[in-house]
């Protein structure tokens, strides 16, 4: 095992793909909590649609993908949130209706420049050969200011998910902070999104939050569990990457769902013993 680690960090690809994963996979899992308490985990799905199509234009205009991605997919989550608050249109109808319009025209972009070749499978599914110098320093750049406002705005975060209509009383902008997790949302999405594709990046905000709440109950031991446990399962599918020539992001996914069956196990075995 050893041995295997210094062979996956002596390739310069690999390190920035461990470096920016684990970042990736830390706020996602953070994030994660919030949104599935909230029971609007698929914005996450949603979003990497439409980053998908963001992408897609990027690359039809021959710039860098993350300079078009990040403003597109936030505005994006601006727009998500608003449909979803004034108007008929509700939660996943919202989302879906953007995300299936934002994947429809990255395809047709894309069909009429490069064609369907290989960087389309890769925005799919993700590649790690996809991490350039330029990506791995604004994706870490904008993964510590996503780890440092969720931090400060802890509490804020905490209240507006259990009791927003409390937290709308006691005089809290619930509107506003909704936005943030939308806004970190949307930056986390496009950050993880070259190297799990647009298909499974939704997995690393869903399957570390209801992964840990089989076992733990309050929420700052569910915080501290998933974002444990996110980078543990993006590390392990790393490994199981390089060993065994799989996709990275299926991998990374394949390891949480194992995780989810132990954990799931364990709180059965665990609400067994209780009674």
């Amino acid at each position: 095992m050893f041995n295997t680690l210094i062979e996956i960090f002596s390739y310069p690809f690999l390190v920035r793909a461990v470096i920016v994963g684990t970042l990736v996979a830390l706020c996602s899992s953070l994030l994660g909590v919030s949104l599935v308490l909230k029971r609007y985990s698929m914005i996450g799905d949603g979003l990497s649609h439409v980053g998908f199509g963001a992408l897609a234009v990027a690359t039809a205009m021959n710039v860098a993908p993350l300079s078009v991605a990040i403003p597109v997919v936030v505005i994006a989550a601006f727009f998500l949130l608003r449909i979803s608050e004034k108007s008929k249109i509700k939660g996943d109808a919202a989302i879906a209706l953007i995300s299936t319009s934002a994947l429809a025209i990255g395809v047709i972009i894309i069909s009429m420049t490069t064609g369907m070749n290989t960087d389309v499978c890769n925005y799919m599914f993700g590649s790690i050969l996809a991490m350039s110098k330029l990506d791995v320093k604004i994706s870490i750049m904008l993964s510590f200011v996503v780890l440092i406002l969720f931090i400060l705005l802890y509490n804020r975060i905490f209240a507006i998910t259990f009791d927003e209509n409390f937290a709308l009383a006691t005089g809290t902008n619930t509107k506003l902070y909704n936005m943030i997790i939308a806004f970190l949302t949307a930056i986390t999405i496009v950050l993880g999104m070259r190297m799990m594709g647009a298909l499974l990046i939704s997995s690393l905000i869903i399957f570390p939050a209801l992964t840990s709440m089989r076992v733990c109950k309050r929420f700052k031991v569910v915080v501290i569990s998933s974002a444990i446990l996110s980078v543990a399962c993006f590390f392990i599918g790393i490994i199981i990457s390089y060993l065994y020539a799989t996709p990275t992001g299926a991998s990374v996914v394949a390891v949480n769902i194992v995780m989810f069956l132990v954990y799931s196990l364990l709180g059965f075995l665990r609400g067994g013993l209780q009674k």
